[in-house]
This record gives C-alpha cells, sequence and structure tokens, in this order.
C-alpha cells in the first residue's frame, strides 16, 4: 500500500492546476533530498470534461499522474468519490487544484496522522494567494448559525455565535480539535473512508465536507487543525462576481445538511427564511440601481436572485 492518495477534481483550469502539481512534486522532492523517510504517493487527477489544455498538460508534462478523464462535467463530489475508489494510499488527501503545497505540508500531515492513531482528518493552516490567512476550520454549525452565515443577516449576528463557528479564539498557527475543515484541502486515513464511505453525491457543491466530517466524528473519530502544514489556496477569497447556480448548489446543500442533522420541520422554515432573504435583496438591488448605484451590478444581481427564487430551493 502507498503512504498517500492525493485526490484532485479538475474542471478547465490547466494553469492552476499544473501549479499545483508543480508544487506536490517540489515537496516530496524537497523531503526526499533533505534526507527524510520516502514516502510513496500517487496523484490521481479526476478530470470533469475540461475544454482547455488539461488533458494534454497531464500527458505530456506529468505522465507519472493517474488520469481519470470522464466525459461530463461529474461535479466536485461525485469526481472526488471517482477518485476515492480508484485510491491505493494509507492517507488519502483531497486537494482542490487551485491550491500550492507550501515546503514539507505533506509530511507533517501524515507524520501527525503517525502520531495520533485516535485522529482520522487533518486539516492544513491554508493561506490566501497573499499570505494572508484564510480561515478554513470550523465547528458545527447550530440551527441559528445557519440563518445568520452567508445570508444579509450575518453582519447583525451575535458575535460569541460566529466566533465559536469559525473557532475565532484561537492562533491562526495553533494545533487543535475542531468539528470540520473545509474541503480545498483535507487529509484523512483510508479507514475513516471506509467505515463511513465516501461523499454524500446530493451536494452537488458546498457542505459536503461538512457533512462527511460530522460523519467522521460520529463514528468516534477525531478532527484537528494543524496549524503548523502550510497550503496555498488561490480561491479562497471572495468575488463580487454573482453566479444564480453558485447560490442555488449553497442554499440548497445548506438546507441537505440542515435536514439531514437537524430534521425536516427545521429544513422546511430556514427554506422559506432563505427565499425570503432573496426577495429581500432584490428590493434592495433594485432600489440601489434606482438610486445610481452601480446599476449594471446591480441589475445581474438582481436576476441572478430572481432565478434562486425561481428554483425554489429544493430540500433534497
Amino acid at each position: 500500500m502507498l503512504d498517500l492518495s492525493i485526490i484532485i477534481v479538475s474542471w478547465n483550469v490547466a494553469d492552476y492546476l499544473s501549479l499545483c502539481l508543480e508544487s506536490i512534486l517540489a515537496a516530496d522532492l524537497a523531503l526526499n533530498e533533505a534526507g527524510g523517510i520516502r514516502r510513496g504517493i500517487e496523484i490521481i487527477v479526476v478530470d470533469s470534461a475540461s475544454q482547455d489544455t488539461t488533458v494534454e498538460l497531464l500527458t505530456t508534462r506529468f505522465p507519472q499522474i493517474h488520469l481519470h478523464a470522464q466525459t461530463e462535467n461529474v461535479g466536485f463530489t461525485r469526481g472526488n468519490n471517482i477518485g476515492l475508489r480508484a485510491a491505493r494510499g494509507k492517507y488519502i488527501l483531497l486537494l482542490n487544484p487551485d491550491t500550492e503545497i507550501v515546503g514539507d505540508a505533506l509530511h507533517r500531515m501524515m507524520e501527525y496522522l503517525d502520531e495520533h492513531p485516535k485522529v482520522g482528518v487533518v486539516g492544513p493552516h491554508t493561506l490566501n494567494t497573499d499570505g494572508s490567512h484564510q480561515s478554513t476550520r470550523r465547528r458545527f454549525p447550530t440551527l441559528a448559525t445557519a440563518y445568520f452565515e452567508s445570508t444579509w443577516l450575518q453582519p447583525y449576528a451575535p458575535r460569541a455565535l460566529l466566533d465559536r463557528y469559525y473557532v475565532r479564539e484561537a492562533r491562526d498557527d495553533a494545533t487543535l480539535n475542531i468539528d470540520w475543515v473545509q474541503g480545498s484541502a483535507i487529509m484523512f486515513r483510508r479507514e475513516v473512508y471506509e467505515e463511513i464511505g465516501g461523499l454524500d453525491e446530493g451536494y452537488v457543491m458546498f457542505s459536503e465536507e461538512l457533512d462527511w466530517c460530522h460523519r467522521a466524528k460520529d463514528a468516534g473519530w477525531g478532527i484537528v487543525y494543524l496549524g503548523s502544514a502550510y497550503v496555498t489556496h488561490h480561491g479562497g477569497k471572495s468575488s463580487e462576481h454573482v453566479t444564480a447556480r453558485k447560490h442555488i448548489h449553497f442554499q440548497e446543500s445548506k438546507l441537505r445538511y440542515v435536514r439531514k442533522f437537524h430534521g425536516r420541520s427545521a429544513a422546511h422554515h430556514l427554506r422559506l427564511f432563505l427565499l425570503a432573504n432573496y426577495q429581500f435583496q432584490i428590493a434592495l438591488e433594485s432600489a440601489k440601481a434606482l438610486l445610481g448605484s452601480q446599476p449594471t451590478m446591480r441589475r445581474l444581481r438582481t436576476a441572478a436572485y430572481r432565478e434562486v427564487l425561481r428554483s425554489g430551493l429544493k430540500v433534497t
């Protein structure tokens, strides 16, 4: 059995993917040149029918990569499950294609799992492109968190509520037990996957790692944020660009999580609140457009929010 399987799901991000793969190979080479213990690593790329140069890049520049080219866009969750079924490593790392491994992060995460047999999942200290801290460690969201987090009410949330959720009391470089880590980079034992299964494909994107970590914790595995292992995530900063499909996936994933772990009634009431939230946002953006505040952007946002309302935000 190999020591580590790295699974990357890619779709039309050849430039980022190239940097990601180079960082992995450089990290492995640096470890061996420094006299470290040889670690057997395989890299699995599940490509969702990219229309850019991804396949050519992998077959010409990175022939050592195990490419699983799909004939359609299978999405993040399903793509990772395809990679998981092919993985042979003792440890498994799910890694976004827009990330770069920094220094000996892979070795540090594997070493931590080696030394702590009751810990099943480890998440690294994630950085933005400019080197600033990117928040990726979390406690499980309460129902109150679901109403405030990532809605227009977030600025008005009780500070203690979000401080608890984002684990703000701890230093960025600390090592601590948490509930879940965001899926841009998440390493775990094969035994965890074999016990609880893969990601729930009912989540197209968003919240799938939250759900999976909840199942791991329920099975008795520890989950740790390792502040001494660094990964850069280029896609972590928020964008001004609004897409309806992204909003729909995000909110329907939130609703699925609430339905699974808090009950259908709780999910139903949250759905009504979220739909009302988008109606309010449409009214707010329309008013700002009438006042001459960036009218083009306001019209795009309003169109996106109307599409969200037309979707109905299904509870699955």
